[in-house]
């Protein structure tokens, strides 16, 4: 008794025969395309969303950023520099600022010998140091009232109260050139 094994090869498969099958292969395969597709234009869409603000400077990926809202900044440098004015556009390369001001110690005697004369101070002398607030383009050189600060400078932003005494001597400064 011989059995026979039937030949495979010659028949054909009763899988792809299959009319619902066969209509189920092409809904998974364009399925799958269309969701290829949606996540291609996601990554498309959120690059270019990315490059143009940051090409902006919108930091709109930047989480704990503060939001510069206050009249006035503080702008403190490496160098131990602050500026205090209105910062404009921040970068990833730069910070603009403008109505710049900044802090100078004077010395100035403690005594002064008669009126009307410009006083001297000497060695043995004391001198009192006190900080007083310049604008800047009062120097020599004359600058501009803008500065683009290297952001890679920068070591931190605040913005600063209305009632605080830097922006109180600022408010004061501006009504006296009024």
């Amino acid at each position: 008794m011989a059995y026979q094994v039937p030949n495979l090869q010659n028949k054909p498969s009763v899988l792809n025969s299959s009319p619902a099958v066969k209509a189920a292969q092409p809904a998974k395969s364009s399925w799958f395309k269309s969701l290829l597709t949606l996540i291609m234009v996601v990554i498309i869409v959120g690059g270019g969303v990315y490059l143009i603000s940051d090409y902006a400077g919108l930091n709109l990926f930047e989480t704990g950023a503060i939001k510069l809202d206050a009249q006035w900044q503080a702008v403190f440098l490496t160098n131990g520099q602050v500026y205090f004015g209105k910062v404009g556009k921040v970068t990833r390369d730069s910070v603009s600022l403008r109505d710049i001001y900044y802090l100078q110690v004077v010395s100035e005697p403690l005594q002064r010998s008669q009126e009307g004369e410009v006083p001297v101070v000497t060695d043995n002398q004391q001198a009192e140091q006190r900080l007083t607030l310049v604008k800047l383009g009062n120097e020599i050189h004359g600058p501009a009232d803008a500065m683009l600060i290297n952001r890679s400078q920068v070591v931190l932003i605040e913005n600063l109260k209305d009632d605080a005494k830097v922006v109180q001597a600022i408010n004061d400064y501006i009504n006296t050139k009024k």
